[in-house]
C-alpha cells in the first residue's frame, strides 16, 4: 500500500477504539449488585448489543426518518431487561445504565496509537453513535480525536453510502484518500464500495460475544491488518 496518497483516516469506534463489551458487563454488574438483580450480564449485554445492531439496520432500511442512535439503544435497552425478566428498575436506573455508551474504556492501545497517528493523519471518528455520545465518550476516555463525524450527520446508518462519501466531503478530501479502520467487516467493505483504503483491527472473540462470528477473521481483501492501534501506527509509519 501507497501511503502518500492518504491524507485522512476514519475510525469505527464501538468495538474498534472502544470496548463496549467489557464496559456494559462491568456497568452492569454493578447495577445488579446495586439493585439485587441475578442476571447474566454477559448475556444481557451480548443479546443489548445484538437487539440495537437490529434497530440501526431496521431504521436504515426503513428510510422513513431519523431517530439518534441513543434513543434507539434506550428502547432496546427496555426490551432486553423484559426478555431477561429484569424488574423493578426505574426509568433513572435504565436512563443511567443507557448512559455506558457516553463512558466507554478504550483499548489499552486506543490513546496512544491514535495520538501517534494523528501527527501524521487528520483522525476521525466516524460512528453509528451520535456525536454527544462519541464526544462525552472521548472526553471519558482521553481519545484525540480531530473531528466527529458519522452517521447523525449523514441522517443514514452505516453501512449506507452517505455516511462514507459525507465525511469525505466534509474532510475535503476524495474517497481514496481516506482509509477506514474497523474492527468489524461490514463497516470496511462498504467503504471499499464507496472508493475508500481499509484497515481491519483484529479484536479477537472476547471483543465481539459469543454471537458474533464474522469479525473474528478478515473477510476481504482489506489494505492493512493490524492487531491493535499502536501496530497500525507501525504499519502507517507513524
Amino acid at each position: 500500500m501507497e501511503f502518500s496518497e492518504i491524507k485522512a483516516l476514519t475510525f469505527d469506534v464501538l468495538g474498534t477504539v472502544v470496548a463496549h463489551r467489557d464496559s456494559l458487563i462491568r456497568e452492569g454488574r454493578k447495577l445488579g449488585r446495586d439493585k439485587g438483580i441475578d442476571v447474566d450480564w454477559e448475556k444481557l449485554a451480548d443479546r443489548w448489543r445484538e437487539h440495537q445492531g437490529a434497530a440501526l439496520d431496521e431504521e436504515r432500511k426503513a428510510g422513513t426518518g431519523w431517530t439518534k442512535s441513543f434513543v434507539l439503544y434506550r428502547r432496546s435497552l427496555e426490551h432486553v431487561l423484559a426478555e431477561f425478566g429484569v424488574t423493578g428498575l426505574s426509568a433513572a436506573d435504565i436512563d443511567e445504565y443507557n448512559r455506558t455508551w457516553e463512558r466507554l474504556d478504550p483499548w489499552p492501545d486506543s490513546v496512544a496509537g491514535l495520538t501517534r497517528m494523528k501527527k501524521k493523519f487528520v483522525i476521525a471518528a466516524m460512528s453509528n453513535a451520535n456525536i454527544s455520545m462519541i464526544v462525552n465518550g472521548a472526553k471519558h476516555a482521553g481519545l484525540p480525536w480531530d473531528t466527529v463525524l458519522g452517521s447523525e450527520i449523514a441522517k443514514h446508518y452505516k453501512p449506507h453510502p452517505d455516511v462514507y462519501l459525507m465525511a469525505a466531503d466534509y474532510l475535503g478530501v476524495a474517497p481514496g484518500e481516506c482509509l477506514m479502520v474497523a474492527a468489524h467487516n461490514y463497516d470496511l467493505v462498504a467503504a471499499q464500495e464507496c472508493g475508500y483504503r481499509a484497515a481491519f483491527i483484529d479484536r479477537g472473540a472476547p471483543a465481539h460475544g459469543a454471537g458474533d462470528t464474522e469479525d473474528l477473521e478478515p473477510a476481504g481483501y482489506f489494505d492493512l491488518v493490524a492487531k491493535d492501534l499502536v501496530d497500525l501506527a507501525d504499519q502507517l509509519g507513524c
